[in-house]
């Protein structure tokens, strides 16, 4: 095995294996994975363009049974300080979202045990009514599973019900590291990795958007970063011809400040700015059939998100409006519209505007 060909494979975009992938991580010096991402990227996307968008984070509630390691956000129940968001807090904060151009919501539960799914049906119809161009990219696998089970309903039929009630795109967090060894150890409450993968499967059979993400630099070996690559890599050949399946891969670093896995665990974020550039790197070289790499200014910050845009990269993800799970972890960088726009301009690049299915907004 040696460098020289798993470069000239990768470039032909032929799948790379596990072990070439760890050999790669282990032993390309960083300037020549990067080369080569970027050479990808160019294939993948051409032209020199970086995308962004406007959405805004909602937590439909702060109660989840799954008690991840990693979130400081999540309550029980019976917690003084849990709730379910009202409709009138939806208003207000989808009123802002339009004032500031956007026209998406990003949903994301908690696993609240007595919410099924008449719940998510009944919301989705009563916000898509008060607002009929309103995009909801919501929920995820975790969640899907969690009601799946609660309604004793297969993964695809509630799929196709959130659907109908106005479910647009489904977001690929929950993801962790699919590895079942690596969740047991981070989020023992949450679907396992061919949990999380099947939901995936279900969602590109019926043609819903959908994304995947990773969350590294905890508890995780390189091999079973580079499976969990190769697990997503497995389920967008499967998808159906000239259906979207993942349209986009975002991996980025456990955020660890005040976590379960910290204090009590003692497992920290291990990454810096060249493993981070490094990890990217290699998921645009395994990831050879999705276009789209985002890269996370929100947890590297966004120097290194700029440099993210030359090793791979091709899009600069959302200003974040409002986001709670991973800032109460400690991420702290922030960006508006204009900011987002100029950040991308100084990195030598064109920004253009996109929606969730990465259609350019003119």
């Amino acid at each position: 095995m040696n460098l020289s060909s798993i470069y000239k494979k990768a470039l032909e975009l032929n799948s790379i294996s596990l072990e070439e992938g760890v050999f790669l991580f282990r032993n390309a010096p960083l300037e020549e994975i990067i080369f080569i991402a970027n050479e990808l990227r160019k294939i993948h996307v051409p032209g020199n363009e970086v995308t962004w968008m406007i959405d805004r984070n909602v937590n439909i509630t702060n109660v989840c049974i799954s008690s991840c390691r990693f979130c400081n956000f999540h309550r029980t129940a019976g917690d003084n300080e849990s709730y379910i968001t009202t409709i009138e807090e939806y208003k207000e904060k989808i009123n802002e979202l339009y004032k500031l151009g956007g026209d998406q919501l990003l949903l994301q539960g908690g696993m609240h045990p007595k919410l099924g799914l008449s719940f998510y049906k009944d919301l989705f119809k009563q916000l898509k009514q008060l607002y009929p161009t309103l995009k909801l990219h919501a929920l995820g696998p975790a969640e899907i599973v969690h009601i799946s089970k609660l309604e004793n309903l297969d993964y695809k039929k509630v799929l196709e019900e959130l659907v109908d009630a106005g479910l647009d795109s489904l977001p690929g967090g929950g993801a962790e590291i699919l590895c079942d060894r690596v969740r047991q150890i981070v989020s023992p409450g949450k679907c396992k990795s061919d949990e999380w993968l099947k939901v995936m499967i279900d969602a590109h059979k019926i043609n819903l958007p959908t994304s995947a993400t990773m969350m590294f630099g905890h508890a995780e070996t390189i091999e079973e970063r580079c499976y969990h690559m190769i697990r997503i890599r497995d389920v967008q050949h499967k998808k159906p011809e000239n259906h979207y399946g993942f349209i986009a891969f975002i991996p980025w670093p456990f955020q660890d400040e005040n976590t379960v896995l910290k204090t009590r665990y003692g497992i920290t974020n291990t990454i810096n700015t060249d493993e981070y550039l490094r990890t990217l790197a290699l998921s645009r070289i395994i990831l050879n059939n999705i276009t789209n790499i985002q890269a996370s200014w929100l947890t590297v910050g966004i120097n290194t998100g700029q440099l993210a845009l030359h090793a791979g990269a091709n899009d600069l993800g959302s200003i974040m409006i409002e986001e709670n799970v991973v800032s109460s972890a400690g991420a702290k960088n922030k960006l508006d519209a204009e900011g987002i726009q100029k950040t991308i301009t100084d990195a030598g690049f064109v920004p253009k505007r996109r929606n969730q299915k990465y259609e350019i907004i003119k």
